[in-house]
């Protein structure tokens, strides 16, 4: 199956450090971001584990939760989140898959059908193309797919900074131009013409070019006090 963004993501059950975790009733209408290692003890990936794990705030007011792979038993990862709280001071406190049977990364399109039934004896050379982010929105649908070669490690600040425009570009009807940070102005999307713009955005807006229209970010409207007691 050939994944991209759109597709559902596949659903699974899969033994992790925090117990036995279907994958879709763990997003449980929420976001979700399953990303993934080729091998446990790995120094590029001993680096991001601790690096999300420091982000745990951010993604949880972001109704967002975060799960890990490595194709290594759930066993080795406990060892590992030692090591990772030695070198970077955070703990690990999302659940990491042991995906023993490489039957998620085989699901995820991280390694082919042929690759094997066991990650005995495996390496993370022969895993290199399990280093990949998934973002999942409510509706179970992939919003974002991000690969990455062994050697260069994860940018999770992007990642955050990827998720704030998916969620962002959900509510509202904009785009978020190149290098877009939380508060700087967003664009109106093509499909909005400019009497359905002006409803939406009385403020009024810059125009570059036609289809380049740009507007301050949209803010979430304040939920209504509640009126005082007599």
């Amino acid at each position: 199956m050939t994944l991209s963004i759109g597709s559902i993501a596949p659903n699974f059950t899969a033994e992790t450090t925090q117990g036995p975790i279907n994958f879709h009733d763990y997003i449980d209408g929420g976001y979700g971001i399953l990303f993934s290692h080729p091998k446990d003890y790995t120094p590029v990936c001993t680096t991001e584990l601790g690096y999300m794990a420091g982000l745990a705030d951010e993604f949880a007011k972001r109704n967002t939760k975060v799960i890990g792979l490595s194709v290594d038993p759930v066993g080795a990862h406990e060892g590992w989140a030692q090591d990772i709280k030695d070198v970077t001071g955070n703990e690990v406190n999302f659940p990491m898959i042991g995906d023993h049977d490489l039957a998620v990364a085989k699901l995820y399109n991280m390694l082919p059908a042929d690759a094997g039934e066991t990650s005995e004896g495996r390496t993370a050379a022969t895993n290199a193309t399990v280093r990949t982010v998934y973002i999942v929105g409510p509706d179970k649908q992939i919003k974002a797919m991000l690969i990455y070669p062994m050697s260069t490690g994860r940018n999770f600040d992007e990642v955050l900074r990827l998720l704030d425009s998916i969620q962002l570009t959900a509510k509202h009807s904009v785009a978020t131009p190149v290098n877009w940070k939380q508060g700087e102005d967003c664009i109106i999307v093509p499909s909005l013409n400019d009497e359905a713009a002006r409803e939406k955005f009385p403020g009024g807006w810059k125009t570059l070019k036609p289809y380049l229209r740009t507007v301050p970010q949209p803010q979430e409207q304040a939920a209504a006090e509640p009126a005082p007691a007599k």
